[in-house]
């Protein structure tokens, strides 16, 4: 036996010296030109469309942002302080509203039924924000954490069932620092010279996260104060990428460390709502948000300031046809409702996509991203197949689109509608597309795709 074990181990040394450089390829150094040569996991392109959601001990203030803590107490500013003193008792701390955030309404399954209804591919919970407070029973957590004190939940873990069970994609923001963290504090007195926070609190909880959740995705914050020397980000990527659970499919972002964003990591954020303009050389996720103003709850948010539905479809196809995923901003109460206004946002954009997502699901960038001659038609393509997209409805009903080169067999259909669409060609100028005079009703009110075959 003995001599046959040592037979295999043999025959195991001799397969990876014959594979030798092939083998070592499926290993990630913790260097920056190692991880980032590692190709993004496909699912991540195709989704195009996602569900943000910040949810924490913020939205029991309600009020500002979800920065409400570091206004309060790190800026002293004096709405803040005067907000709390109107509505708290004398006193008050910021560890006060935790058992107030109390999630009894938080109903898991409606959400991954709504997130589903909206179109989203994959949904992004803030396991934990800049606060510091963990929506999991985080063990280096004591105490503030949503299993020890207010929800007394696993929010994370439930949230994440629910989800699989709606066979969504699952991503997991997590704040790399936290404002108030006496540890991060000393740390950065010693000029971030000494790891105490991260060995002790943010890296423990990191691999906690990855090892219980099994995550689809990493979305990282909170990197800009200290390099990603600091952060040990590269160890941890190595790690994830080599010997996690989820090392062949999981994504993450680029906020892993000073200077990281926009040119290190998986796919690129770069900045929140950032629009690149021209189309990138690499994969890019713009975020945004409903609430124009906060990424949390406000309870004092009124229509106004909340995104209508052609900003929202307009957002989405830039977006998609430079090449990006939308990723779409929700802040529940404190008790987990989803406010009704959010609700029917999120519902109109599964409308639209019911009719228009084939334009939009595992799309890609066409050779033009928009008419030169307008910004209101965008196009994608998939494979020989093209979609223009055009935002607003020609008067006359008849689109006009310079960048495609139709053929004798070219075929234009408008998506929603049954049958093909009469089009002629513009000599130097493209194609005309004669639209029906009246939209049928069952269409959306904000943009609409036509599909063109057999062009160039």
């Amino acid at each position: 036996m003995a001599a046959m074990a040592a037979l295999c181990v043999l025959c195991v040394l001799c397969v990876a010296a014959a594979l030798g450089p092939a083998l070592a390829a499926h290993r990630y150094r913790p260097d920056w030109a190692s991880l980032d040569a590692r190709p993004l996991p496909a699912w991540f392109d195709r989704a195009k469309v996602g569900v943000f959601v910040h949810w924490g001990v913020f939205s029991v203030p309600a009020w500002g942002s979800e920065w409400f803590w570091w206004h309060w107490q790190g800026l002293h500013d004096a709405a803040y302080e005067n907000f709390v003193r109107r509505r708290f008792p004398p006193g008050t701390t910021y560890a006060d509203f935790a058992p107030r955030f109390t999630a009894l309404d938080f109903q898991p399954r409606q959400w991954a039924q709504l997130f589903q209804r909206a179109g989203a591919r994959y949904v992004v919970l803030t396991t934990k924000h800049h606060e510091g407070f963990t929506n999991w029973g985080s063990p280096v957590s004591w105490n503030w954490n949503s299993v020890d004190t207010g929800p007394h939940r696993d929010l994370v873990g439930e949230l994440g069932e629910a989800l699989r069970e709606s066979n969504l994609r699952y991503g997991l923001y997590h704040s790399l620092m936290e404002w108030f963290n006496p540890l991060y504090l000393a740390d950065k007195e010693n000029h971030f010279k000494t790891q105490s926070f991260v060995s002790k609190k943010m890296m423990p909880e990191l691999y906690d996260l990855v090892l219980k959740y099994k995550p689809d995705l990493i979305w990282s914050d909170g990197d800009w104060e200290a390099p990603d020397s600091y952060w040990n980000s590269t160890s941890f990527l190595a790690w994830l990428y080599n010997d996690s659970p989820v090392k062949d499919t999981v994504v993450v972002n680029d906020r892993w460390g000073q200077g990281c964003s926009c040119h290190h990591g998986g796919f690129y954020n770069c900045a929140d709502k950032y629009r690149p303009g021209t189309l990138p050389g690499h994969k890019w996720e713009m975020c945004s948000s409903l609430d124009k103003l906060s990424w949390g709850y406000r309870s004092n948010m009124n229509l106004a300031e909340v995104m209508d539905e052609m900003s929202m479809i307009e957002e989405l196809v830039q977006t998609v046809s430079l090449g990006g995923n939308y990723l779409l901003n929700v802040g529940p109460t404190k008790e987990g409702v989803i406010v009704p206004i959010f609700q029917e946002r999120l519902l109109a954009l599964g409308r639209w996509l019911d009719t228009n997502g084939e334009a939009i699901y595992e799309s890609q960038p066409w050779r033009v991203q928009m008419e030169n001659t307008t910004d209101t038609v965008w196009y994608t393509s998939n494979g020989p197949v093209v979609y223009a997209i055009f935002l607003l409805w020609p008067r006359d009903s008849v689109l006009q689109l310079s960048s495609p080169i139709p053929s004798p067999r070219t075929q234009v259909t408008l998506l929603g509608l049954a049958g093909t669409l009469e089009w002629q060609i513009v000599p130097g100028k493209g194609m005309l597309i004669t639209l029906p005079s009246v939209l049928p009703s069952p269409l959306p009110q904000s943009g609409w795709t036509v599909k063109l075959e057999d062009v160039k």
